[in-house]
């Protein structure tokens, strides 16, 4: 019985897929997700705008995907834009494990607190296989974390202005800002002037056209409404300045005790009157009060005075400045240093300065005056308290005498000396160090200190000690120590006219700037493996050290170290008080991760070139044929021939090793037509140098009933024959390339007569 060509179809495929299995699989398709209707809340529709808050935050999404199935460890993973719809750095909202066999169902996913924006957009990933769903459509997406009315002020001060309003003067301007919200700068704002929505975006704006003005919180196009965050309304209107001022002269002497009154220019308006000394406020802000009276017999009545006028009908503004002076006043200060200290046969100088026009003076000593010590400086060899009183003769106002500052004059019971280190030190770091006198005190016999440095530093004779002993030649202010074999205890020993000063002491430990190093033969730990021993490049003969594992002691006897462990190594010599560190060594445990190869281990080359291969992480190196011969012993080799091949990384005396295949590209295809007419052009099929007259390479070919008809090695590109004969004008073959068993190539040979 004649089979049908269906059947006949389905036979032939069949054997095709019997040969050479399934040769493509449909690939899964991830649709674009969309917004979907919440169904915890009454109604059923979508959502257009997610306006979240701590009140409410679900959300959900919609996703639908094709067949074939996803991988059994599969997650669905719900991703988010940034404000722009860019996905370049993608946020998780949702993962979703137990919807691998569910083609259309919902993610929900709550707002991340920080969203903000118009353009926010969604995908969705699958993990196995590896797939991403095309991005949704654009959706406006805000986090609504501040949602009371916003207050305005002027310059966002929180005091506004009664009535709410502002009125500016003369073209001037008005800067408004919020005061009530905290990290107000974070945010952007929509400002409405009399219900126009303004340009401005940010958290203050200065005006000066009139008009009522309001803000809010942009939250976006759908979402700030919903925030009611709209805030109070400022007026701003314009008004004209009157020209205030305060009347007489701006410079004006006054003697104390004499009555002065204050008067603005402008009276009579209803206006409240603030008054200003010195930029601070004295008076007012007081209806009609546009006088103010000096009290001028108190002290300090002398300063700078203003007025402010404010109300209704005019702007607010501030008149300049009146000096008010006291005719009799005048100031004393003294000339010298406040303590001084007066060494037995010395003499000092005393003396104040003086603003009176017509001092006369009397100097004080311990209270009572000095006999015949009348004028501006005056001359001492006493110690005691001592200052000077003034009384101004002359000019139109009577004063009452001052006094100056007192200067203490001390005799010294002792000295002592202070020194410090001149610029940065740290024990055993430093190889050098600087050592200064600082400070020179007098101290009294009850222990109080003066500081003497700029009078007495030069008149010291000095002299440096080491550890209680003298230091030859070094008698200045300042040593400096570069020697480690010269730590110790410094000290600073000072004289002057009997007097002998000593100095707090400094420990000074200078680094030896000695070259430690240690080595190893080996820097990997491996079981069974050659034992790795850690050597100094110094004798450690007659020294203290310590051998340290990860900052541990482990000896203090072996001059060298046999390692039991991994870790970071290292040896320290103990000398002058100061360690000597020598550089870390690492010694990892053995593991075949170490050596890393730039290539994979199956090479494929084009045939005439040289394909090389460059490992790296290992001590040697060495590079074996098929045959076991050693090729090459460095980190890399050049392959130009096909076979396997063997490296052997040796990690000190552990070793890895890799098989590296190296076979040639096809360089073109396997035909799959070919035209059996005997014109000499195509009638033959034709395979790449890879596959032909190989003796290891199989060449099978199969008829439309899955009969052998041709099974050769090394294959000479000899078929079909000529004596083969053909009795369709097309016929279809299949082929099969085997190398030891294993299936290189397969498919169809379609001949035309």
């Amino acid at each position: 019985m004649k089979k049908s060509s269906s059947t006949y179809g389905i036979l032939v495929l069949a054997m095709a897929m019997m040969l050479w299995g399934t040769s493509s699989v449909m690939a899964q398709v991830l649709n674009k997700p969309t917004a979907a209707d919440n169904p915890n809340l009454a109604g059923n529709s979508a959502w257009t705008a997610a306006c979240a808050s701590a009140g409410f935050n679900e959300y959900f999404v919609n996703f639908t995907w094709s067949p074939p199935l996803v991988d059994s460890s599969n997650e669905f993973i719900l991703e988010l834009s940034d404000s722009y719809g860019n996905f370049g750095s993608p946020r998780e909202l949702a993962r979703i494990s137990d919807k691998n066999t569910v083609f259309d169902f919902e993610f929900e996913f709550a707002l991340p607190n920080d969203i903000r924006g118009e353009g926010y957009k969604f995908r969705v990933r699958s993990t196995s296989p590896a797939k991403t769903s095309p991005a949704s459509d654009a959706y406006s997406m805000y986090y609504i974390d501040y949602n009371l009315p916003l207050l305005i002020s002027e310059n966002g001060s929180g005091s506004i202005p009664a009535g709410g309003t502002i009125q500016i003067c003369d073209g001037s301007s008005v800067t408004l800002k919020p005061h009530n919200i905290p990290n107000a700068e974070t945010y952007l704002y929509n400002w409405y002037r009399s219900g126009t929505l303004l340009a401005q975006k940010t958290e203050s704006i200065t005006v000066s056209t009139p008009g009522m003005y309001y803000v809010e919180l942009d939250y976006g196009s759908v979402c700030s409404g919903s925030a009611n965050t709209l805030s109070n309304t400022i007026e701003i209107s314009n008004g004209s300045s009157l020209g205030v001022a305060i009347n007489g002269d701006n410079d004006v002497e006054l003697c104390p005790g004499s009555p002065y009154t204050l008067e603005a220019s402008i009276t009579g308006m209803g206006l409240t009157y603030t008054w200003y000394k010195d930029g601070n406020v004295v008076s007012g802000p007081t209806l009609e009060a546009s006088t103010y009276a000096i009290n001028t017999g108190v002290d300090g009545f002398e300063g700078s005075y203003e007025v402010e006028i404010d109300g209704a009908s005019t702007c607010k503004e501030r008149s300049s400045a009146v000096v008010l002076r006291s005719a009799g006043s005048f100031e004393v200060s003294r000339a010298n240093a406040e303590n001084i200290v007066l060494l037995p046969s010395q003499t000092k100088t005393l003396s104040v300065s003086t603003t009176a026009s017509a001092p006369a003076y009397q100097w004080y000593k311990d209270g009572s005056p000095i006999t015949d010590a009348t004028g501006s400086s005056l001359v001492i060899n006493q110690i005691g308290e001592y200052y000077a009183e003034v009384t101004d003769t002359g000019g139109s106002c009577s004063s009452d005498p001052k006094t100056s500052e007192i200067t203490t004059i001390v005799s010294p019971d002792s000295f002592e000396l202070e020194i410090e280190f001149i610029g940065a030190y740290f024990d055993c770091e430093n190889t050098d160090a600087t050592i200064s006198l600082s400070a020179v005190n007098a101290v009294s016999d009850n222990g109080a200190k003066t500081d003497v440095t700029s009078e007495l530093e030069s008149a010291f004779t000095y002299q440096w000690k080491l550890d209680g002993a003298n230091i030859s030649g070094e008698t200045s202010k300042t040593i400096t120590i570069s020697d480690h074999e010269k730590n110790g205890v410094y000290k600073l020993n000072g004289t002057l006219d009997g007097f002998n000063a000593t100095s707090n002491t400094l420990n000074v430990k200078l680094s030896a700037n000695q070259n430690l190093s240690i080595s190893a033969n080996g820097t990997v730990l491996c079981e069974g493996g050659e034992a790795i021993t850690l050597t100094s490049s110094q004798d450690l003969t007659d020294q203290s050290f310590e051998w340290t594992k990860d900052g541990t002691v482990v000896d203090t006897s072996s001059e060298s170290y046999n390692v039991n462990g991994v870790g970071v190594y290292q040896l320290v010599i103990k000398t002058n008080d100061c360690p000597i560190p020598s550089n870390e060594v690492t010694i990892r445990a053995f593991d075949e991760s170490l050596l890393v190869l730039d290539k994979p281990t199956d090479l494929i080359i084009i045939e005439g070139e040289t394909g090389t291969v460059t490992a790296s992480g290992a001590d040697s190196y060495e590079w074996f044929d098929a045959g076991n011969n050693l090729i090459a012993t460095q980190d890399s080799y050049g392959f130009q021939e096909e076979g396997q091949y063997l490296l052997v990384a040796s990690f000190g005396s552990c070793t890895v090793s890799r098989v590296i295949t190296v076979t040639y590209r096809d360089m073109f295809a396997i035909p799959n037509v070919i035209t059996a007419n005997g014109d000499g052009i195509n009638d033959l099929w034709i395979l790449p140098n890879t596959y032909s007259r190989d003796q290891n390479v199989l060449v099978t070919i199969f008829n439309e009933r899955g009969e052998q008809v041709f099974n050769q090695a090394a294959y000479e590109n000899n078929w079909p024959q000529s004596t083969m004969s053909f009795n369709k004008p097309s016929m279809i073959f299949y082929y099969k390339i085997t190398r030891g068993g294993k299936a290189l190539k397969q498919g169809t040979i379609t001949v035309i007569k």
